[in-house]
């Protein structure tokens, strides 16, 4: 965007500057306008798909995102603060993914397959960030220019929302595409209150919990090592690799692809392995997901900026370690909360809210020139051993097993 001399204007030294070519501050608030309203949005989302289900709010949130994002070009141009409102109003249709994953799995994942339906799902991220970066880089490149990235994204959009209303059904039991076998299946090993479809969320008791707690903790820490990779590679690929914007949209592009079929296949082994305990498999895999992703993240700063393809394999393997996190902490909080792991999930969703805030301050506090790779070494060191530190904690606190409260009233605060 910075090469787009629209509306340039002259700087202190009277040289003209893009309008778009936004200090690190003005990036950090852009960025932190999407946390914020998503900060703001998870609560009362979750609690209209708790009433309604996902079939209408999160069309709804989708609409809104579409809007916000066609509109993004034109806010960038005509007002800096217009610009960051938009991105708030993002921040707020974005908050309505996790608890969607959360219902759709409370809803239509058979305990068997818990891991796979949420690798499924939360894969989202990756194949995202992997169209946005590969296809953005080209039109960058191209006469069209940024902001047909933004045109072509609201249309992608629309089509995919039309369709998510189309097809998407809130309870199995209401439609007849589900078979008797289907149904069965699916309604295997749950309790009579996870199978009702008015219960009562104990939010009190939700929120007490250790073992939530835990699985919290763990999702933050691996959600501010995922933020810096998706937010900040393309520069540190750019800025301090020295990769051309068109090869960097490239690189990017892989790692955050790459890390997907990892995902799948881990979740797979996850659900099917069965000569291992369940609470051994979620330590194994969140080990790997958290302690292993912290372990690699901690070196990339060391890596030489002439041996930068290790620098990629590197971010690779950090985002692979990330892709077993179904079988972790994620899958901890379905077992252990069952019918309300919505509610758990939905919460993820606000520690990567958090991290969206933590990340950037981490990078203002050690990176005052994006090209120095020294100055990259603070953050990406103390991400990495905050996580290597949580998974030890989690061996002590993490569980397969149901919560008592999973099978009783709880206390009334909305309907599901």
């Amino acid at each position: 965007m910075k090469n787009d001399m629209t509306d340039a204007v002259p700087d202190a030294n009277g040289t003209l500057r893009s309008i778009f070519d936004y200090t690190s501050s003005e990036k950090k608030w852009i960025m932190w306008a999407v946390a914020l309203g998503t900060m703001i949005g998870t609560t009362p989302i979750n609690m209209l798909y708790v009433k309604f289900g996902a079939r209408v709010p999160f069309l709804v949130a989708g609409l809104t995102s579409i809007i916000s994002t066609g509109l993004i070009p034109w806010a960038a141009q005509w007002n800096y603060w217009l610009l960051i409102l938009l991105r708030f109003v993002q921040g707020l249709a974005y908050s309505a993914d996790f608890a969607a994953i959360g219902l759709i799995t409370v809803r239509w994942a058979p305990l068997t397959e818990t891991a796979t339906f949420i690798a499924v799902l939360t894969s989202f991220t990756g194949i995202s960030s992997t169209a946005t970066n590969s296809v953005t880089g080209l039109i960058c490149e191209s006469s069209l220019g940024w902001r047909w990235s933004y045109y072509l994204h609201a249309a992608v959009g629309l089509f995919l929302f039309a369709l998510w209303y189309i097809i998407y059904i809130d309870h199995p039991q209401d439609t007849n595409r589900v078979s008797s076998k289907e149904l069965t299946k699916i309604e295997k090993s749950k309790s009579a209150a996870h199978l009702e479809k008015s219960t009562d969320v104990p939010y009190r008791k939700l929120l007490s919990s250790p073992v939530i707690w835990c699985v919290w903790l763990n999702a933050f820490f691996e959600m501010s090592a995922v933020i810096v990779c998706t937010t900040y590679m393309p520069i540190y690929f750019h800025e301090v690799l020295k990769f051309g914007v068109a090869e960097t949209g490239f690189w990017v592009a892989f790692v955050l692809f790459v890390w997907l079929p990892v995902r799948y296949v881990a979740a797979i082994m996850s659900d099917k392995i069965k000569f291992v305990g369940e609470k051994a498999k979620i330590m194994v895999f969140n080990t790997i997901a958290v302690g292993g992703t912290g372990a690699i993240f901690s070196t990339i700063g060391f890596i030489p900026i002439e041996q930068k393809y290790w620098s990629v394999a590197a971010f690779t393997i950090t985002m692979c370690c990330v892709g077993v996190n179904s079988g972790g902490f994620y899958k901890c909080g379905v077992l252990y909360a069952r019918q309300y792991s919505h509610v758990v999930i939905a919460a993820i969703q606000w520690t990567k809210c958090v991290a969206l805030f933590s990340a950037p301050a981490m990078v203002s506090i050690f990176v005052a020139t994006e090209s120095e790779r020294t100055q990259w070494i603070g953050v990406y060191l103390v991400f990495g051993g905050l996580m290597i530190i949580t998974t030890f904690v989690s061996y002590f606190i993490l569980t397969d097993q149901p919560a008592e409260w999973t099978n009783t009233d709880g206390e009334v605060t909305c309907k599901a």
